[in-house]
């Protein structure tokens, strides 16, 4: 299993649609470099990768991933940044992580193609993110209409964007 991280440890979750995932406790390194000791057919099919922002959102995007993996023959793995506010350790954050599990695994049995969920317990979701992407990811995330200002979904689009990712912004009403 390859694992990509940032924080002191990330759970990741894996299924195929309507398969009860199984869940893992899995440290993972502070630099972002995947573990792999050598890339299975698995690792080296196409991933497009869904950031979660908020329920509907993320909802959308996951339903727009769905219909581009499908036709490309990729995967899909939904990003998870769990922000763990000062002053608790990051290793407890305010909501359990066993919930988040559970809700995201939800969401992921509602994608058409494989869909794997990695929660990553961390500090700065966007420093998280773009640790956690191979470079040039296909990123695809949604968030909000901008009004005057850019909205902080839009703002983390266009970090991703910076760092080197093919990002598609899904806008929600």
């Amino acid at each position: 299993m390859t694992s990509f991280g940032v924080s002191e440890y990330a759970r990741v979750v894996e299924g195929q649609n309507e398969m009860s995932p199984a869940s893992q406790k899995i440290p993972v390194p502070g630099t972002g470099v995947p573990l792999q000791a050598g890339a299975s057919e698995a690792e080296r099919r196409l991933n497009i990768s869904v950031v979660f922002t908020s329920v509907e959102s993320t909802l959308g995007a996951l339903k727009e991933a769905g219909s581009l993996a499908r036709s490309l023959g990729a995967r899909i793995t939904l990003l998870v940044p769990h922000v763990v506010r000062y002053p608790l350790p990051l290793e407890t954050p305010l909501v359990s992580v066993e919930f988040s599990e559970k809700r995201f695994r939800e969401m992921a049995s509602q994608s058409p193609v494989e869909t794997n969920v990695h929660i990553y317990l961390c500090r700065d979701r966007v420093q998280t993110l773009i640790s956690a992407l191979r470079p040039g990811s296909i990123v695809i995330l949604g968030g909000k209409k901008r009004r005057l200002w850019p909205t902080a979904d839009e703002t983390l689009a266009r970090a991703l964007r910076g760092a080197g990712h093919e990002v598609i912004f899904r806008e929600m009403e």
